[in-house]
């Protein structure tokens, strides 16, 4: 029996070869267009949380809660709030690429939290935010209009990772969208 026998009759040196690089091209152009966007920009599959975040300077605040809502639908989101800080001193070895720069943080009397809303779109809605005190006793209970808006992780010529909302609450008990 032949060499070419056990392989099959049908088979012919180079000729998958021939049926399948069209396949091959495509694929690999499908590929190399989905990270670029068209202008030269590289585009990354980072990813986008979406939801709101809060910041919080009261300094007795602990804990908190957000129910968010838009047309005829409510979502009440987890709202951990953690801890702030800010930068406290920076030093540097000098202003060449090569050289290196430092910084510490410190804490401050805030926190802060981002309540996770995968659904939120990108339009008006209404936040109701409640932020207690360790004894659970209610320190601000103020509904407020934010406006979500997309953010674009990879810059502005790359596509939206998805909509993002901010509260402030002053020190004073402030609410102000960010």
């Amino acid at each position: 029996m032949a060499a070419g026998n056990l392989i099959g009759p049908s088979f012919r040196p180079g000729s998958m070869w021939r049926r399948t690089w069209p396949l091959g091209v495509l694929l690999l152009a499908t590929a190399c267009g989905a990270m670029n966007a068209g202008d030269g920009v590289q585009c990354t599959t980072i990813g986008t949380p979406v939801g709101v975040s809060v910041d919080v300077a009261h300094p007795d605040v602990t804990s908190g809660t957000i129910e968010v809502c838009w047309d005829t639908t409510c979502a009440t989101p987890t709202l951990k709030l953690y801890p702030s800080s800010e930068v406290a001193a920076t030093t540097c070895t000098g202003t060449a690429p090569d050289d290196s720069c430092s910084a510490s943080v410190e804490p401050t009397e805030g926190t802060n939290g981002f309540a996770s809303l995968p659904e939120l779109p990108a339009k008006p809605v209404t936040a109701t935010l409640r932020l207690l005190d360790q004894s659970g006793s209610v320190l601000v209970d103020r509904k407020i209009p934010l406006s979500p808006e997309m953010v674009y992780p990879n810059g502005p010529n790359c596509p939206a990772g998805g909509p993002q909302a901010g509260i402030s609450v002053g020190a004073d008990g402030a609410v102000t969208e960010r």
